[in-house]
């Protein structure tokens, strides 16, 4: 059999599955929430009422019964809602993984509170870095302080809010 003929009829078949029927998030609804970093769990499996994440794709608010996709994160603040409060954390990059079922899973390279971070610390920070980025080293330790520029001038961003 081809594989035109093939992908057309598994095609047929996927379509003629039952599916599932989606509906708009109720506010008694929770969603599940894993936030991880490589050291250590922040939430595992939380009950949650809303997270928004800086998706490379642009910044997005998941609710309980969210369509299930994969988002590369880009520097930014996670904000996770819950009935009590909200925590805002900042993130170096990551994913985000929405499962079915109300779970979603964060994973990031590096995270803390955003309420940890010194306004003045990142701004020392930021001029250190962007004057190696214009200095007269190689060219890997440019892009590297470029990078670091990049996250600082995220992080100054976020606390400006």
């Amino acid at each position: 059999m081809s594989s035109l003929r093939l992908l057309s009829s598994a095609a047929r078949r996927a379509t003629s599955l039952s599916l599932g029927r989606r509906g708009y998030a109720d506010v008694s609804d929770k969603l599940k929430l894993s936030l991880v970093l490589p050291h250590k769990a922040v939430f595992n499996s939380q009950d949650v009422v809303q997270v928004n994440i800086p998706a490379e794709s642009g910044d997005m608010g998941i609710l309980s019964n969210h369509v299930p996709s994969i988002e590369a994160l880009r520097p930014g603040v996670v904000e996770v809602i819950e009935s009590s409060g909200t925590h805002k954390f900042f993130v170096s990059s990551g994913f985000a993984t929405v499962h079915p079922n109300n779970k979603l899973t964060i994973n990031v390279v590096e995270g803390a509170l955003l309420e940890e971070f010194s306004l003045e610390a990142v701004r020392s920070n930021l001029q250190e870095a962007l004057k190696v980025a214009a200095g007269n080293g190689s060219e890997a330790d440019k892009m590297e302080a470029r990078i670091e520029a990049d996250v600082y001038e995220s992080i100054q961003h976020a606390l400006a809010k």
